[in-house]
């Protein structure tokens, strides 16, 4: 099966699943920057649909918080003020605090051999220097962890907090120091979560929130990297 067959086969059933996908995907892999237009006509061209799947794309995307629209000037790439972040991430806390212990208090080996697939993954997309492979796989490890809590609504919470900061996270991992620690700091949660150890898993995972939090303050800091 030639490449452009097997791309084929993986494209979404609709045109508007087709441009969300590529939507969601070019703004994780850095192609549309925070606070970036979003112009209907260039990206109905682009992925050779009409306006109307864009449109339709737009709207699930503003629902998630990933894409904003302004009176007038149209739709563009959602941006944070660094108080946004930091309720982001304060939220985060507080419900991914309640899911890792009791994910440890329901542990189990599949669990932990997917958490240890998905750090791989991430090594082995660091290496490659593929930031949007690492992103996805980052994002694996994450929620192995939050679906082994059993709690479904929390889950579907943090994944819209988590989707508001995508854009950035590929910002923090252009740095390789911010990308090797991410891998001694998911080396470090998964050993947590493998002894059981519940409030050791909640301190590491609030220091690794906060190394995010500290780069991205720096990259919100600084006005002219987001407009």
């Amino acid at each position: 099966m030639s490449e452009d067959a097997a791309k084929e086969l993986r494209r979404p059933p609709t045109a508007q699943a087709f441009v969300l996908t590529e939507l969601r995907r070019a703004i994780i892999a850095g192609e549309f920057l925070p606070g970036q237009p979003l112009r209907q006509n260039t990206l109905a061209e682009r992925f050779g649909v009409s306006r109307v799947p864009v449109r339709e794309a737009f709207k699930v995307l503003e629902s998630e918080g990933q894409v904003v629209y302004e009176p007038h000037r149209g739709h563009k790439v959602a941006s944070l003020s660094l108080t946004d972040l930091l309720e982001v991430y304060r939220l985060r806390q507080l419900l991914e605090s309640e899911a890792a212990r009791v994910a440890v208090a329901n542990r189990s080996d599949g669990v932990l051999a997917a958490m240890r697939a998905a750090a791989r993954d991430v090594e082995l997309a660091s290496a490659a220097g593929d930031l949007l492979k690492m992103t996805e796989a980052n994002r694996r490890f994450h929620f192995e962890l939050l679906a082994a809590a059993r709690m479904p609504r929390l889950e579907r919470i943090v994944q819209v907090l988590w989707d508001a900061t995508e854009a950035y996270r590929f910002v923090y991992y252009g740095a390789e120091s911010n990308r090797a620690r991410v891998e001694r700091e998911h080396a470090r949660i998964v050993k947590a979560y493998a002894e059981g150890d519940a409030e050791l898993l909640v301190a590491l995972l609030d220091e690794h929130r906060e190394h995010a939090v500290d780069a991205l303050r720096t990259f919100l800091e600084v006005p002219s990297q987001i407009t």
